[in-house]
């Protein structure tokens, strides 16, 4: 199928037919399709988050995954699939709850998501998925800036995020929903 053309009310069924190398996400229904590939620094840092977090999970029920892994986070166990009308990729998702595992990836809300900033997603990482994310129930979310090296997070509570921390250059940034797991920004933004 297709890309998308600047319509909405499509589904997850509509997302599962087109072509595997296009990157298009779905919130509530509209499709937004990714401009262009991730750049080098964006992958490494994503990378090193990645793999910091997935040796700590080593031996653990919880696991990480990175992007792209399609996550239906509006859903619930009942959504019929094809009912579904947002899908989105985080560079980064925490899901310590296996019953939202399927053959597709996560359906229902990640305990933590982290999004990576770049030119062209900063404005919706920051606003729209920011939104999103406290509306389906993300415990955390964190928001990785790799030009100016920091890791702003957000917790919920009550329903509502609440800037936490903030980290930037050799701090250890603690990961909340997950007791001891902590991540060394050093090894994250050592690239240049």
């Amino acid at each position: 199928m297709p890309l998308p053309q600047n319509r909405s009310g499509y589904t997850f069924e509509d997302y599962l037919a087109w072509e595997e190398n296009d990157r298009t996400e779905l919130i509530d229904g509209e499709a937004i399709t990714m401009q262009a590939a991730p750049s080098r620094i964006h992958q490494e840092v994503s990378g090193a988050i990645y793999a910091q977090i997935h040796n700590y999970l080593e031996g653990k029920r919880c696991r990480v995954y990175a992007a792209p892994f399609a996550v239906r986070v509006l859903d619930d166990a009942d959504t019929p699939d094809n009912a579904s009308d947002t899908v989105v990729e985080p560079d980064i998702s925490i899901v310590c709850d296996s019953s939202k595992l399927d053959e597709h990836g996560c359906k229902g809300a990640p305990d933590m998501i982290a999004e990576i900033l770049s030119p062209s997603t900063a404005r919706t990482d920051r606003l729209v998925k920011l939104n999103l994310y406290q509306r389906a129930g993300v415990r955390e979310y964190w928001i990785v800036d790799p030009a100016e090296k920091s890791i702003q997070v957000f917790l919920l509570d009550g329903g509502h995020y609440r800037a936490s921390e903030y980290y930037t250059g050799s701090d250890i940034a603690k990961v909340n929903v997950l007791q001891g797991c902590f991540v060394e920004l050093e090894r994250v933004f050592d690239q240049e």
